[in-house]
């Protein structure tokens, strides 16, 4: 092991618990860090260095918190009584809440916390009287650099473009995907001439599509053209729809079962529009939130039993911060139309319009009524039927108007290969 001034690509020594209070900072941290600005905000007390005494947090008490010019950061927590058999990682996650879970769990596996001295695994249970330190490195500044790349352009002039993504790119840079994203290939393709609004890691982008989810997305070259089409998608006047199979036959208007869902029934025009689950083949999930009661009754199904629309708030998960749940507290609207398209017998082919645009918004709602998108593990079950590469799940149609003409556009995209060769097979099923 290097002692505190080796050079090389390693581990330095830079501090222990038991030499904050005499100033020296002597404590194990790589070389470079591995923090990602999205996940972490480092707290900087402004004491260039200093220690600081706080008092804990339920039932451990924080023993120092150093944070130096670089924006690391090194806690220390005594575990009491109370978290007797509490596992490090949940340990963590109640005490240094603005990191989240798989961050902390990043941090165990590169060896960055420490119980009695020893590095700790995520499955270590605590004991009354074991002292924890953890060290958060300092966050890696990331930057998109442009990288030639084949894109699907659907549509460019001086203003925007549009742009048709491919299953497996992720739209621009961040923690697991550094290079090779859609942004990437945009900054080779516009010689950088990208808005700046959204920063260096998202340039021109308004609004986004997940990895494994195809189709239409609208990039500005121009501040104008941003603030023009984050305009529109506040005002929910932009159109989307996106076409998606989902698991579990969505059955027809005679199917209606007894209502669990605590969303009231809206009226669209000539027909009712139920909010929430209308039947599916291995029963019926509501749409649960726990901050409503819930009604009772039988649904009304529209006319055709094609058409649904979901409204219920999505927020990030509270036991699960890589999804998004209908049940988190301080969720935000969400809205969800649906419409059949094809029905299969254990698969549903359908419509989906976006009133707002959440994270992961189809594929949250759909599995909160019981129909997740086909092909995701996320939402859905972890042993798929088809080998898809992640949620079947296509952004086939985009509608916006011109920033600078002010003529309506609408783009359409075909379904991908991999998709009509499922639907097909299906067809023959």
């Amino acid at each position: 092991m290097m002692g505190a001034g080796d050079d090389g690509v390693g581990i330095k020594r830079i501090g222990t618990a038991a030499d904050v209070d005499e100033g020296r900072i002597d404590r194990f941290r790589p070389e470079t860090g591995t923090a990602n600005e999205a996940d972490i905000e480092c707290l900087d007390d402004g004491a260039g260095g200093d220690s600081a005494r706080i008092e804990g947090i339920g039932a451990a008490r924080k023993v120092e918190s150093v944070t130096d010019a670089d924006d690391e950061r090194f806690e220390c927590f005594d575990v009491k009584p109370a978290d007797e058999g509490v596992r490090i990682d949940r340990f963590l996650a109640a005490r240094m809440p603005d990191l989240s879970r798989s961050y902390l769990q990043k941090l165990l596996a590169d060896g960055h916390v420490l119980v009695g001295g020893s590095f700790a695994k995520n499955s270590l249970k605590l004991r009354t009287g074991d002292r924890v330190e953890a060290y958060v490195p300092t966050p890696v500044e990331l930057s998109a650099r442009p990288e030639e790349m084949p894109l699907d352009i659907v549509y460019e002039d001086d203003d925007l473009l549009v742009v048709n993504k491919p299953k497996g790119l992720a739209v621009h840079p961040g923690a697991g995907h550094p290079s090779g994203t859609l942004v990437n290939g945009l900054l080779a393709h516009c010689q950088g001439r990208l808005s700046g609004i959204n920063g260096v890691l998202r340039p021109g982008i308004v609004h986004r599509i997940d990895m494994d989810t195809t189709g239409l997305l609208v990039v500005c070259k121009t501040d104008a053209a941003h603030r023009s089409l984050a305009a529109q998608l506040e005002a929910h006047t932009i159109t989307r729809r996106y076409h998606a199979v989902v698991e579990g036959a969505i059955p027809d208007g005679g199917g209606a079962r007894e209502n669990p869902n605590p969303h009231p029934i809206r009226f669209l025009e000539s027909h009712a529009i139920v909010e929430g689950a209308i039947g599916s083949e291995g029963g019926i999930s509501g749409l649960e939130n726990p901050h409503t009661e819930p009604s009772s009754g039988t649904p009304i199904i529209s006319p055709e039993g094609k058409v649904g629309t979901i409204d219920c708030p999505i927020g990030r998960d509270p036991k699960n911060r890589l999804k998004m749940s209908v049940r988190a507290k301080e969720g935000k609207r969400a809205v969800t139309h649906y419409r059949v398209l094809e029905r299969f017998p254990k698969y549903t082919y359908i419509m989906c319009e976006l009133e707002t645009g959440r994270t992961h918004q189809i594929r949250v709602h759909m599995a909160s009524i019981g129909h997740p998108v086909l092909g995701d593990t996320l939402y859905g079950r972890a042993k798929q039927p088809f080998k898809t590469q992640g949620q079947v799940l296509h952004a086939k149609t985009l509608g916006f108007t011109h920033p600078t003409s002010g003529a309506y556009m609408e783009f359409d995209a075909p379904l991908p290969a991999y998709f009509e060769a499922l639907l097909a097979k299906m067809r023959s099923m």
